[in-house]
């Protein structure tokens, strides 16, 4: 058997030589049109890339495994925590019983949302069961009275239960920066309480206290760039502050837990966090810390809550398991996969199931915790980590050039840029640009929500009480949280609120729900056989969106024919299915037929779409049609 090696019998192709090809092939047409991905971001992705794009890849020389500045991951190994979330508010016992099942099949961090400062009986009965040094243990949604209260509480925990202290890991995650971005305001002397809560947690050496919440940007609407940048910039003002009044920068930096939402855009996402790790390293490093851990990030992601759908909820765990591959690639540090229909409903034990199941099977059957960033060297992902990093650095410094997130956030910079953000996303979804199965493309035309669900869904409400919750509980004992008086703080500024993509479209669809009728629209199919079936594809999922009813038919003889079982389908839209060719006859005709019966859409978007519209046919459906203004037009005119 020959040695000689496979790649020597091809001569090395030159990249002006498949430019070449790819010009020739694409006939005239605009290369960047045609090829380049514009990114929410602005970023633009090219078709292709290749050993030479690493040369312009800065990182790549100090690339290591757990090295500054961490590119690659903090840690020699890519294991991470499984998390998943109970809501203790109303029930300690039950929040118990659920944390020692979920740790019996998996989970390896616990997530407790208490609403508000618990009792030392009822922190007791929470972690009955529960060894603080064998599983990480996380308190969401505390305000500054609850996370002194529980920091307190886990240190006599851990000593009464023989734990030792170095060894007890979790969080508190105060987050006064959150509570100023989802409420618009933050309790006085919020950052003198983080230091108090420092100093408190000095014998819990791995205890995180200071949350820094990318989520909250992801779930308002906010790109991977904005994400990225603000929690930075949020990361840096609780450092510079907290240094200012005497503390290290090594007792800080140690202290933060940064949560992070995981999108979509699947390789956009592992790029994400290793610009993350990068540029926080750079910060931190900027202020001279005496420990290289201090420079490493510590992160938690979340699936994202904005890309869950409350219609066709089931495929939000393929949108769930395909974000937790990202986070897992990507080397976080813990990972929560949110529960299937955690936007309309409290999560049960089939979809808390789920949830952790999605996290194992990547881990025991997957074994994506056994190589350490298997996205190193690739020339696409390399590169999206630096035109990331670059992208968030440069709105870093525009944020920082304003004096700092408080500053930013009160001049309304940050309101402004994430709702533009939103409101482009907003654009892309309604004209399916963006698709959302089951939401904007491709519905169960037979699904319709629960009562209760539908009451839900648009607030969006997760666990009863919310992980985003930001104090909800010290709210109801001290308007400031506990920080000072009982007078309200001065708002300093409008809060982001949290979005959905979907949101626009359930609200529709529920509004046809609600209505108490159905409207029937009536694919009247003629003419050239795989046009009309096609475009009565087209339509069918184009109007059963909006909760209408669909009837389809394979195709009519004549259009007398279509016309009488319209009629007798009582249809109230009675869309026009063939090709262009046949339209400027036979639409005309369909209109006489039906008088005022009904309303007559043509779908496509015909060549002699003037004529008809000169005739009085005006409404067309098509692939450029904005999708939910259409159909809340469609709304109007039924009386909906």
């Amino acid at each position: 058997m020959s040695n000689k090696k496979l790649f020597t019998e091809f001569s090395p192709v030159l990249t002006e030589q498949w430019e070449e090809v790819i010009t020739r092939d694409l006939k005239g047409a605009d290369y960047d049109k045609k090829l380049v991905w514009k990114t929410a971001e602005g970023i633009a992705v090219r078709p292709y890339y290749r050993a030479e794009d690493l040369k312009r890849v800065k990182h790549m020389d100090t690339e290591q495994v757990g090295r500054y500045p961490f590119v690659r991951g903090t840690k020699a190994d890519n294991s991470w925590l499984v998390r998943q979330r109970y809501c203790a508010c109303a029930d300690k016992k039950k929040a118990n019983a659920q944390a020692l099942d979920g740790m019996m099949r998996g989970v390896s961090s616990l997530s407790f949302c208490t609403c508000g400062v618990p009792t030392q009986e009822e922190f007791d009965q929470l972690m009955k069961g529960i060894y603080a040094d064998a599983v990480e243990v996380n308190f969401v949604g505390t305000g500054c009275k609850a996370s002194l209260a529980l920091i307190e509480m886990m240190t006599a925990y851990a000593k009464k239960t023989n734990a030792k202290p170095d060894n007890v890991c979790g969080s508190t995650g105060f987050d006064p920066l959150k509570k100023l971005t989802q409420k618009g305001y933050v309790g006085e002397h919020a950052f003198e309480k983080i230091k108090t809560q420092i100093l408190a947690a000095k014998e819990l050496k791995r205890w995180r206290v200071i949350g820094v919440s990318g989520s909250a940007i992801h779930n308002a609407g906010g790109t991977i760039v904005q994400e990225l940048a603000f929690a930075l910039v949020m990361g840096n003002e609780y450092l510079s502050r907290l240094t200012d009044m005497g503390l290290t920068v090594d007792e800080v930096a140690r202290r933060m837990k940064f949560t992070f939402s995981v999108g979509s855009t699947y390789f956009m996402e592992i790029a994400k966090f290793r610009a993350a790790r990068m540029l926080w390293a750079n910060i931190v490093n900027a202020y001279k810390p005496e420990k290289e851990c201090s420079e490493r990030m510590k992160i938690h992601a979340v699936t994202s809550a904005r890309n869950q759908t409350g219609y066709d909820a089931y495929v939000n765990m393929l949108r769930g398991t395909t974000e937790a591959m990202s986070a897992a690639l990507a080397g976080v540090d813990s990972l929560e996969v949110l529960p299937f229909d955690a936007s309309f409903q409290a999560s049960g034990e089939f979809s808390d199931r789920i949830a952790r199941n999605t996290q194992i099977l990547l881990k025991e059957e997957s074994h994506f915790d056994q190589v350490v960033d298997p996205a190193a060297g690739s020339y696409y992902i390399e590169t999206l980590t630096q035109s990331i990093a670059e992208e968030a650095w440069k709105l870093f410094k525009q944020v920082e050039e304003k004096g700092g997130y408080t500053a930013a956030f009160k001049a309304g910079f940050i309101q402004e840029q994430v709702k533009a953000s939103a409101q482009k996303r907003d654009s892309n979804i309604a004209t399916r640009r963006e698709i959302l199965l089951g939401t904007n493309q491709y519905p169960n035309f037979t699904e319709t929500l629960k009562e209760e669900s539908r009451k839900t869904l648009i607030i969006n409400n997760i666990c009863g009480c919310d992980e985003n919750c930001d104090c909800i509980s010290d709210e109801k004992n001290s308007s400031t949280c506990g920080c000072s008086s009982d007078a309200k703080p001065e708002q300093m500024g409008e809060p982001l609120k949290r979005y959905r993509g979907a949101q626009a479209f359930e609200a529709m669809r529920m509004k046809t729900e609600n209505s108490g009728k159905q409207p029937h629209a009536f694919m009247l199919t003629f003419g050239n056989l795989a046009m009309c079936r096609a475009r009565a594809q087209f339509a069918s999922n184009f109007f059963a969106i909006a909760g209408f009813k669909v009837v389809d038919n394979n195709r009519f003889g004549t259009i007398e024919e279509g016309v009488k079982a319209a009629f007798a389908a009582k249809a109230d839209i009675i869309i026009a299915c063939s090709s262009d060719d046949e339209y400027a006859e036979a639409v005309p005709q369909i209109a006489e037929k039906l008088g005022k019966n009904g309303i007559l859409v043509v779908a496509g978007d015909p060549a002699c779409k003037a004529d008809l519209e000169a005739k009085g046919i005006t409404h067309f459906v098509n692939v450029k049609s904005n999708v939910l203004e259409t159909l809340r037009q469609y709304q109007k005119e039924l009386g909906i």
